[in-house]
């Protein structure tokens, strides 16, 4: 979440409102906001950007869909609030690239499926100076002094910095799975998480120290 980005849900949607953001988005962007706390810039894109993928899909937000987001960074709560896609239901995966996309798909019992892939499309954001520098990370980026233009900037641009390509992913199918119990620290877990005959906070993953 980007600091600095206050919310006011009067003034917040007003502006939504004249900057002629239609629904369903602008009830988008509303919620995805309340749900991160914050207007930050990469959420409001990535409103769009998952309505976008919704009607090159032909999908409804109550359908089953699947996403893959490229950045951890504010994009993956659009799909969350806006298609149900968590990582608690085991819909939405998180790859950290650092690229600013999201893939989107239906459910299959195919090994494959095809989705849609929408991106922040370099070429087209320069037509949007304000989202460029702030896209660049561009140290002339001033949230205080910049932060309404660039939240108008995305309202008016919409899907115009956007583009997409379908694409086919892998369908991940359940396994069954038997508890194991972890020799270092006691406590259970799938089997398939066992690394070296350990769990992952007894080996790799750990990230605690007791205390």
């Amino acid at each position: 979440m980007e600091k600095g980005y206050r919310h006011d849900n009067e003034d917040f949607d007003a502006r939504i409102k004249a900057c002629g953001v239609s629904e369903p988005v602008s009830t988008y962007l509303s919620r995805c906001a309340q749900f991160h706390s914050s207007p930050a810039p990469g959420l409001l894109i990535g409103a769009f950007m998952v309505d976008y993928a919704l009607e090159l899909l032909g999908a409804q937000p109550g359908e089953k869909l699947f996403s893959v987001c490229e950045t951890p960074k504010c994009l993956p709560d659009a799909p969350q609030v806006i298609a149900h896609a968590t990582t608690g239901n085991g819909r939405l995966k998180v790859v950290p690239i650092g690229r600013f996309a999201l893939t989107m798909n239906r459910a299959s019992d195919k090994p494959t499926t095809d989705g849609i892939r929408v991106y922040v499309d370099p070429q087209k954001i320069r037509q949007f100076p304000v989202i460029d520098i702030w896209f660049a990370n561009s140290p002339t980026f001033n949230k205080h002094t910049m932060g309404t233009n660039l939240q108008e900037q995305i309202f008016r641009a919409g899907r115009k910095i956007l583009s997409y390509e379908k694409v086919r992913v892998p369908v991940k199918i359940k396994e069954a799975w038997q508890p194991v119990t972890c020799p270092t620290c006691g406590e259970t877990v799938p089997d398939y998480l066992v690394v070296d005959g350990k769990c992952g906070a007894c080996g790799p993953m750990k990230y605690y120290e007791k205390i």
